[in-house]
């Protein structure tokens, strides 16, 4: 079972970002069934540093396009990018020993409410 299952709603409108926006929940749910697989905890470190590399990489293409149009909301939506990143770096660097858990408790439920809030937002107001 997805941690994510992809939701038509989580669709921004921009396709480059929608586009990344599925890999990452493709990438992220394959983490999670490689936890569930009983994967050791060396490979879910080096999962987890391939989520985190790409994750920062879509934040950046994503800021690159509100910093291009000019959105009012750049600076808070910059914010939650590097709460998500800070707290991925968390479960990296703690004695994490369930990272289902942790997985969903932060990025699972993140990138949704992201996705329809945030994203959308963004989506609306620069009219792409």
């Amino acid at each position: 079972m997805d941690l994510i299952a992809w939701r038509k709603e989580f669709e921004t409108g921009v396709a480059e970002v929608d586009h990344e926006h599925q890999e990452l929940v493709a990438l992220i749910n394959r983490l999670a069934d490689d936890i569930s697989a009983g994967a050791d905890k060396e490979r879910v470190q080096l999962f987890l540093g391939e989520v985190f590399a790409r994750i920062a990489a879509h934040f950046a293409l994503e800021e690159s396009v509100m910093r291009k149009h000019g959105y009012d909301e750049y600076e808070a939506h910059k914010a939650e990018h590097e709460n998500l990143l800070d707290e991925i770096r968390d479960i990296m660097d703690g004695a994490e020993t369930d990272y289902t858990e942790a997985l969903s408790a932060t990025v699972g439920e993140w990138f949704i409410g992201h996705f329809q809030t945030k994203d959308a937002r963004l989506h609306k107001k620069l009219g792409v």
